[in-house]
């Protein structure tokens, strides 16, 4: 069976960092033998999550295209970017409503038994290390049967200034030499 991987940023911003790694893990991904779908998170229309909107006027279209994708998927590789220290809003209400309970489906099925590869680009020195940090946190609280991939690679400059998407102009392929480190930054 070929793995199907959703793969995303948490961020829309045009020339995101984020979303140049996630096309790049994709395209990894692919060469390894996967179907890996980049989803345009700019493209879903998904308001604030507000319960009184789903129990008033249903879930939104946007919101239900996202749950099937999810849900079509076998996993998904999600690109976080750093902000004050935590994950952007439009990651976690992307998460959120995704959550959300719909009839005729099992609870989280969108989560469920699923596995979560989760990355960073930052400018900071850690990487992105606390939004990570904070996207395993959430997914756990979420699905605890889903499992978010352990290990993590950082790229660097040097040791103290961190670097974002460095890339061969002709390629796009990150530059340097990425260096792998345990979850808790060791």
């Amino acid at each position: 069976m070929i793995p199907k991987l959703l793969a995303f940023a948490g961020s829309t911003r045009r020339d995101s960092f984020n979303a140049r790694l996630v096309h790049f893990a994709a395209g990894e991904a692919r060469a390894a033998g996967a179907q890996a779908t980049v989803l345009d998170r700019a493209a879903f229309d998904l308001p604030l999550y507000n319960g009184d909107l789903k129990a008033d006027e249903g879930l939104p279209v946007g919101v239900a295209r996202l749950k099937d994708l999810f849900l079509a998927h076998d996993g998904s590789l999600i690109a976080s970017p750093e902000y004050n220290n935590s994950i952007l809003p439009l990651l976690k209400n992307a998460i959120d409503w995704v959550s959300r309970p719909v009839a005729g489906r099992p609870p989280l099925a969108e989560y469920v038994g699923k596995v979560a590869g989760l990355m960073a680009a930052s400018l900071g020195a850690l990487g992105g290390l606390r939004s990570l940090a904070h996207v395993r946190q959430i997914l756990s609280g979420v699905a605890p049967a889903q499992h978010t991939v352990p290990q993590r690679v950082q790229r660097r400059r040097h040791a103290y200034r961190g670097t974002a998407w460095q890339s061969d102009a002709s390629s796009g392929r990150p530059c340097g030499s990425p260096r792998s480190a345990a979850p808790d930054g060791s």
